[in-house]
């Protein structure tokens, strides 16, 4: 090899490795252009089932099809909104200066019917002493300011909003957007299985996501007729909370568990706590889990069997080397990863024996 050849690689190397260096400054520069793009792909896998409804079924154009979806979609978004909104006034108005008192006053009830209950010695609990620091006046008026700091964020989630509605329009509008940019560093040869996959993941991750929506309604449901039957203030928003942490695997439904014990239990405070609170927590609990037994062995199975086309068991494994890769949001995309991974494994490797048994019902 002459000293040309030579030369010429090593500036070959320099310019791929310059290359690559630009490319993960400019990844974490612009992470937050990353995330409007994903949750955009989300929005636009949710919404083209819809897209493909109203143009096949209803014969409406392509551009108006995307958004009158849009508009559904918003509007949903915001119907989700509205629902916390009197939540947060009830917050707002216990949380204010005029109110800390008698929320001081509650919890320290609740806490000391609870160690009454339960037998307990207050001075050796550390966790009773580190309470009567929580809920001390002085850092209970900490809290209204939090709540301010919380609405200066209102304009950056409106751009991220816009940002995410008008990504998703586009997305929807040309279904082969981001097919065609990916393209672009793919060969010729390879062209045509590329497509392929991707209509592939498009078609799998869309009925993915419209399973996790179905999944989230059944909690709702069941959650809601729950909380309503022992009469929970704000039933719906409790459930809907305690729903959509079941999209964390594993550990959202140890978080929602909690919560909504924690609200069953502060929704009484007034109440006697042996007769009333703590044997309608306890009657939700059971519901709570009652809920979770369902979604586990019926509801879960049969949506991840029926959108990704893979075995419970094989779901489990990836879920967990997900989370044990990457914590918590590894668990989280760990299916929708997984599942573009084998159709590309299909495509591109379909003869070998371990692909084929993995991919047999894709």
């Amino acid at each position: 090899m002459d000293t040309k050849n030579i030369s010429q690689g090593i500036i070959d190397s320099v310019i791929k490795l310059g290359l690559l260096a630009l490319g993960i400054f400019l990844l974490i520069k612009l992470k937050v252009l990353l995330v409007y793009i994903l949750v955009a792909a989300i929005i636009s896998l949710i919404g083209r089932p819809i897209v493909l409804i109203l143009k096949n079924k209803l014969k409406f154009s392509n551009l108006l099809a995307v958004s009158f979806s849009l508009l559904i979609l918003v509007s949903i978004l915001f119907g989700v909104i509205s629902l916390f909104i009197p939540l947060v006034i009830q917050q707002g108005e216990n949380l204010s200066l005029l109110n800390l008192n008698e929320l001081e006053y509650k919890l320290e009830k609740l806490m000391n019917e609870i160690i009454l209950f339960f037998n307990l010695n207050p001075s050796k609990i550390e966790q009773y002493s580190s309470l009567n620091n929580i809920i001390n006046t002085n850092n209970l008026g900490a809290i209204p300011e939090f709540l301010n700091y919380l609405l200066s964020i209102l304009s950056s989630f409106t751009i991220g909003l816009f940002s995410v509605t008008f990504i998703s329009f586009f997305l929807l509008k040309d279904s082969h957007l981001l097919e065609s940019a990916i393209l672009v560093f793919v060969n010729k040869k390879s062209e045509l299985r590329v497509k392929k996959s991707f209509e592939k993941i498009k078609n799998l991750l869309s009925r993915y996501f419209l399973g996790l929506l179905l999944q989230i309604f059944i909690l709702l449901v069941m959650y809601g007729f729950i909380l309503l039957i022992f009469g929970i203030k704000n039933a719906l928003v409790i459930a809907f909370l305690c729903s959509l942490l079941n999209l964390i695997p594993y550990i959202g439904p140890v978080i929602g568990a909690f919560l909504m014990m924690f609200l069953t239990m502060t929704s009484n405070v007034e109440a006697d706590f042996s007769t009333v609170i703590l044997p309608k927590t306890i009657y939700v609990m059971i519901g709570f889990f009652i809920g979770q037994l369902i979604d586990n062995f019926f509801s879960q199975p049969y949506i991840f069997s029926n959108s990704v086309k893979s075995h419970p068991l094989e779901i489990f494994i990836v879920i967990i080397a997900g989370g044990t890769l990457m914590g918590t949001l590894g668990m989280i995309v760990a299916i929708p990863l997984y599942t573009a991974l084998k159709v590309v494994f299909k495509a591109f490797m379909s003869e070998n024996k371990i692909v084929k048994s993995l991919t047999q019902d894709i």
